[in-house]
């Protein structure tokens, strides 16, 4: 029997609600960054995005120019924040329960997000989860510059890094019995490229995709 690896998208998949716009809605309103400037593209890249028409590039280079011109320590106490605020409150008890099933099972937990490590890596321990993909953040001179490095992890983008990241311990996907969660039509190049899919509350694309195709359909948010 393979063993199992089981991957989990992130924003409105386990958390309900957007890493990036929550981000930078904390950010407007703690009044690091001004609302005038930056509401309207925020809804925007959000709304885009779940309809599966922003470029990747745009995307993520827009929530990463926020970090810019600060390094990681001058960051910290707001992530922290943001964290305990913003994302902690939107991790319910349905998503933890089912990482923490799967982790039991001994399969090989990775969560895969197009948010930059930076901003996920404490959702990452507060779900359990110690392998993370993410979009990457440029750091010069211990600053953030505000650009992306390297493949961007959304999309097609997903596929590259996961094979890359597995690659670079000794390991193929195919050597592997694969799942993804995900609510997500933007994920569809990963969801693919797996053997196992099920979609979790599934934007209106992806359920009609799921639908056709015969995939099971969960909910993980805790009712009110």
């Amino acid at each position: 029997m393979r063993s199992a690896l089981t991957l989990f998208d992130l924003d409105h998949t386990l958390l309900a609600g957007d890493s990036d716009a929550l981000w930078v809605e904390f950010l407007m309103d703690q009044g690091v960054l001004e609302r005038e400037q930056f509401a309207s593209r925020n809804s925007r890249m959000e709304r885009e995005y779940r309809a599966g028409s922003v470029s990747p590039r745009e995307f993520c280079e827009f929530y990463v120019s926020s970090l810019a011109g600060r390094t990681p320590a001058e960051w910290a106490t707001l992530r922290r924040d943001y964290f305990a605020q913003a994302i902690a409150p939107r991790i319910g008890a349905k998503s933890l329960a089912l990482v923490a099933e799967h982790r039991a099972r001994g399969d090989w937990v990775v969560l895969t997000t197009a948010t930059n490590r930076f901003l996920t890596e404490l959702t990452g321990s507060h779900l359990g989860i110690a392998d993370l993909i993410a979009t990457e953040c440029e750091v010069i001179d211990e600053r953030f510059t505000g650009r992306v490095v390297g493949t961007l992890n959304m999309r097609e983008g997903k596929v590259t890094r996961l094979n890359e990241w597995l690659a670079a311990r000794g390991r193929a996907l195919d050597e592997f019995d694969s799942l993804l969660y995900s609510d997500s039509i933007n994920d569809l190049p990963l969801f693919e490229a797996v053997q196992h899919r099920i979609a979790v509350d599934p934007d209106d694309r992806l359920a009609a995709h799921a639908a056709r195709h015969g995939w099971p359909m969960i909910t993980l948010r805790d009712a009110p």
